[in-house]
């Protein structure tokens, strides 16, 4: 039984340039429903036991007419794969006949969530009973996601959306230099996006309905052995919002994290900490004088592809005989891939915009984003307002930047591993990725 709670807003229409803009929001708990395997972390050994949060999707729908209008869901999920992606976009974009690029999907990262098969699948090797309860469950979350973005858009009424940021400082840089290369630990030095960027959304008489809030921070500060099911930092965040103002649906988009830590780690009362820390920003940028968006939406998306560089089939077979076992489970999954003819010299990679009139821009990336992006796009982009919105539509891999693949460490190599990626990605990543954010926002402009 899949359990929804729609928000039901009522107001007068709202008329900006002759336009008016319409809203609906929903919310769908997607925790599971029997006991599954948490992802994230590679040493879990056994089910989650529990649940100490409550896990959701939510779907924001907002519609300046009948043509121009966007789908934003956000999830508590460490992040979708591209099966359950593919599967709502393609139900959803014949259903409402948008295009992809007005569909946005994001992840809020947490390891404190179910596996969304097959994303990370290296990590674990499950039961055959084990892998029909993952398998199962992705298959029924996609039901849920395609189930709430139904109930937003049924619920769409008149509504006021303002924009403003603030900045929370518990995100620290992970990639620590030292003289055996990059490791994980606290970089004082190394760059972060410390930005809290905030979409206030109300009706015409000012009653808050829906906060969309980011943030650049591994959704990380439960580690590996918690096996209580809950949306880390980033779920107490939602739920301190909620809990001041219980007419409102809280929904996290996460930024370009994949080399942030949250600092201090490791336990649940430090999981709220960072959540409050991240709530109280968000209430400081509502208490700010807010800039108005005008209802006016553009979306645009382009598609890349990715290299990875050049590869040695002998290192996967020496790889399958070695001793490391997720070692073992990557080079079987490339080993099968060449010898059925399969390609897996590169990956399929897409860059999405999200124009709300002249005042926020929203930039979405796929993967586990470092902070380098969303640097060099505020650098380049510095009249738009970006709101970066790394982890979106799928978590497949780490994204990571020139400067980081030079430097190597986990963002870079060991990743791949877990993630069952054949190896690192060529050099010419970083401008690839660029040619495609040059292109979408050069096409919103060309709609203005």
């Amino acid at each position: 039984m899949i359990l929804l709670f729609i928000n039901c807003i009522f107001g007068n229409n709202l008329q900006v340039s002759g336009a008016t803009i319409r809203v609906g929001i929903a919310k769908i708990k997607i925790t599971p429903d029997a006991p599954i395997y948490l992802t994230g972390y590679a040493g879990r050994e056994k089910p989650a036991t529990g649940v100490l949060q409550e896990l959701w999707a939510k779907a924001l729908v907002i519609e300046e007419n009948e043509k121009n209008k966007i789908f934003i869901v956000t999830t508590d999920l460490l992040g979708l794969s591209h099966e359950v992606s593919e599967a709502i976009a393609n139900s959803v974009i014949r259903k409402y006949h948008i295009n992809r690029s007005q569909l946005l999907l994001n992840s809020s990262h947490t390891h404190s969530g179910p596996m969304v098969w097959p994303s990370l699948s290296v990590i674990a090797e499950y039961t055959a009973a084990e892998q029909q309860v993952v398998s199962g469950y992705a298959l029924e979350l996609a039901k849920r996601i395609e189930a709430v973005i139904d109930a937003a858009y049924a619920n769409r009424v008149p509504m006021n959306l303002y924009c403003s940021k603030d900045t929370a400082d518990f995100a620290k840089n992970r990639r620590l230099p030292t003289e055996k290369g990059i490791i994980n630990a606290v970089n004082l030095n190394g760059p972060v996006d410390h930005d809290v960027p905030v979409i206030k959304i109300s009706t015409p008489d000012g009653v808050l309905k829906a906060v969309l809030f980011g943030y650049a921070c591994h959704n990380t500060t439960m580690v590996g052995d918690n096996y209580l099911v809950n949306g880390d930092y980033a779920g107490f965040a939602q739920l301190e919002i909620e809990k001041q103002f219980p007419s409102c649906t809280a929904m996290f988009v996460m930024g370009c994290a994949g080399d942030q830590n949250p600092v201090p780690r490791g336990n649940v009362t430090l999981a709220k900490q960072h959540g409050t820390s991240l709530a109280n920003a968000v209430f400081r940028a509502l208490q700010k004088k807010m800039t108005a968006i005008i209802p006016t939406i553009r979306t645009a998306r382009a598609e890349t592809m990715l290299p990875f560089q050049s590869l040695d089939i002998k290192n996967f077979e020496k790889d399958l005989i070695g001793s490391n076992k997720f070692l073992q489970r990557r080079a079987k999954l490339v080993l099968d891939a060449y010898n059925k003819g399969w390609r897996f010299d590169q990956y399929p990679f897409a860059v999405q915009a999200v124009k709300f009139g002249n005042q926020l821009t929203i930039l979405a990336l796929y993967g586990e984003v470092v902070v380098d992006y969303s640097l060099r796009a505020k650098k380049e982009y510095p009249k738009q307002n970006l709101m970066m919105a790394a982890y979106s539509n799928e978590v497949m891999c780490y994204i990571p930047s020139k400067r980081v693949l030079k430097e190597g460490g986990y963002e870079a190599v060991d990743n791949m591993i877990y993630y069952g990626m054949p190896g690192p990605f060529d050099e010419s990543i970083e401008e690839r990725i660029f040619n495609s954010i040059h292109s979408v926002m050069k096409r919103l402009e060309k709609t203005n």
